[in-house]
């Protein structure tokens, strides 16, 4: 099994002087649920190298076991500083695809034409594609058969009261949960902050940071299932 895990390459929250980038709990989590079951990695963001860490996501009270390993985990952290340049992928390569969350891919791959090709590649050829937390973001350009990807699928991700819990309302291009259902999206939600993941076809989407681990379960789960087709 071949995933390919995308990360932002964005370390600007908006204009509010402040650093942002990927969760490190939605990158650590997933990386080990697929490197513990054997499955090869590719690790890519838009510019390539070193991803910026949302230097919040790394407080001591959101520390969690998969963070503090990848922080012992000299081979990961390797990775993750040589991370390839994400228009050099290329869907054939792969068996799945995985975008990492945290504010960062709000404003660098929602809109990238890499990024929208390769998940338009992806799914196309009956292959699954999931994206926790902000990350759902990066399918609201996606298009299958002539319209959004999202349009009439059970889609998940970060809601409007999370983002209002943590005062960025005002500050992201736009809500997550507001674009996946003005696309089309049968928008669903658990309680804030509970982990949350929904599994439609070969879209799977987590809905925060709690929800990271289910999430590439539930992707590990469909990409059996499609390997086995």
């Amino acid at each position: 099994m071949k995933i390919l895990m995308v990360l932002t390459s964005h370390d600007q929250l908006g204009d509010t002087g402040r650093k942002t980038g990927f969760w490190l709990e939605e990158f650590a989590a997933p990386y080990y649920v697929f490197r513990d079951t054997g499955a090869e990695l590719t690790l890519a963001s838009p510019k390539g190298g070193q991803p910026p860490i949302d230097p919040r996501s790394d407080l001591p009270r959101y520390q969690t076991t998969a963070m503090t390993r990848f922080k012992g985990d000299r081979i990961a952290r390797q990775a993750l500083k040589h991370t390839a340049r994400l228009a050099e992928m290329r869907s054939e390569d792969f068996d799945a695809i995985f975008y990492v969350g945290g504010h960062g891919p709000l404003w660098d791959l929602a809109d990238n034409a890499d990024s929208i090709a390769l998940i338009e590649a992806f799914y196309t050829s009956g292959k699954p594609v999931a994206a926790v937390c902000h990350a759902p973001a990066v399918l609201h350009r996606v298009m299958y058969n002539g319209e959004p990807l999202v349009n009439g699928k059970r889609v998940t991700g970060f809601t409007n009261g999370e983002e209002e819990a943590v005062q960025l309302t005002k500050v992201v291009p736009f809500l997550v949960e507001d674009e996946l259902k003005r696309i089309g999206g049968l928008y669903r939600k658990a309680a804030d902050w509970e982990s949350f993941a929904v599994v439609d076809g070969r879209l799977v989407t987590g809905q925060n940071p709690a929800s990271s681990t289910t999430a590439a379960w539930e992707l590990m789960k469909v990409l059996v299932v499609s390997l086995a087709a």
